[in-house]
């Protein structure tokens, strides 16, 4: 018998929360982002999810390949853009699309015949409004907007995009958000060429305000039925792709005043039981899990006691008498929201979905 540690990934739950996001945004065109291997659930197990997307979102130039060599056929979008004048070309060979954020990307974008591109590639001008990681600064942006505008109507080229990212749309108060994403909005509108289109909504903005995310919005940890924020996905009509599990290895029984794991750090209020799961840090759960992190047993919530070890974790099935070895633990998935486990260890559920280690099977639903 293998470990029996697995993670399943369920395509038509991307398909559902896609439509889901669009018809949240009406006429707005969504570019499912799928970087980090999408977003840990893997290419080749969520394409066949992807299909009502308007055009993909990645980072590197070797995943634009993989989504071709499976068949997508619809725009692919390089969000941070090429790294050289060789990843350029590789671009244009794969018909993708790009993003261009500093003058540097411009120049190399000038230096090539534009009369030698097959593909005609539509360009994503990214703007820094107040992110601070990327794009042009406003007060500089009208050289590079301008000269784009010339270059692509000369050639024939698709009409560019001006983009920007919401830094605060995730924020819990909205009248916190809401003031900060608005002088974002208006910031990209004011610089915006009126052919242009534009893109704005990330997960959060395309949820949170849908009114600004633009023409293309750029839902990522979203589409994978999680939130940006500390509002549940559930409140969204989102659904969740990916459920992790494992079993029940072994059951301690245990007296009041007994303590658990290393470092004692869990002690018993009274007497009861504690079930040992095949799941640790080196599976991609984290070691800094407190006690109190729920998962679910046969019907119920079991919290997690004890600190994680590399390969087991602990949990208090005390309250669950027909909790025993071979009963099925999610980790989170349909009834644990991963956002609820990741709020719990101080982070984010992106960081969960995308840190499940490589010893764990994944399978497809």
């Amino acid at each position: 018998m293998p470990r029996p540690i697995r993670a399943v990934v369920n395509p038509a739950a991307i398909s559902a929360n896609i439509n889901r996001i669009k018809e949240l945004l009406g006429n707005t065109l969504v570019m499912s982002v799928v970087k980090a291997n999408g977003y840990g659930h893997g290419l080749e197990r969520i394409i066949d999810g992807l299909q009502y997307s308007d055009a993909l979102a990645i980072l590197e130039i070797e995943g634009a390949a993989r989504l071709r060599s499976l068949g997508w056929n619809k725009p692919i979008v390089l969000l941070e853009g090429c790294f050289d004048q060789a990843d350029l070309l590789k671009a244009i060979e794969l018909r993708c699309d790009w993003v261009v954020h500093n003058q540097d990307q411009l120049n190399d974008l000038a230096g090539l015949e534009p009369q030698l591109f097959f593909h005609k590639p539509r360009i994503f001008l990214k703007l820094n409004t107040g992110m601070n990681r990327l794009g042009f600064q406003p007060e500089s942006a009208a050289a590079a907007i301008c000269w784009l505008d010339e270059f692509t109507l000369k050639h024939n080229w698709p009409t560019p995009v001006l983009m920007t990212h919401f830094a605060n749309a995730d924020e819990a108060e909205p009248r916190a958000r809401l003031p900060f994403a608005q002088d974002q909005h208006q910031t990209l509108m004011r610089l915006k060429p009126v052919r242009w289109q534009s893109s704005l909504g990330n997960s959060a903005g395309s949820l949170n305000f849908p009114a600004l995310a633009g023409d293309i919005a750029r839902p990522g940890i979203a589409i994978y039925g999680a939130t940006p924020g500390p509002n549940a996905a559930a409140n969204y009509g989102l659904k969740p792709a990916m459920v992790f599990t494992s079993e029940i290895i072994a059951i301690q029984p245990i007296k009041k005043g007994d303590t658990v794991g290393y470092g004692s750090r869990w002690q018993a209020a009274e007497n009861g039981r504690v079930a040992v799961v095949a799941c640790g840090y080196a599976d991609g759960y984290p070691r800094h899990a407190p006690d109190g992190t729920p998962t679910y047993v046969e019907g119920h919530v079991a919290p997690v006691v004890g600190r994680v070890s590399m390969d087991m974790m602990t949990i208090d099935v005390s309250h669950i008498p027909n909790a025993n070895v071979g009963s099925t633990v999610e980790l989170w998935g349909e009834h644990i929201p991963v956002d609820v486990v990741a709020d719990r260890c101080g982070t984010i559920g992106y960081e969960l979905l995308c840190a499940i280690a490589a010893r764990v099977p994944f399978f497809k639903v």
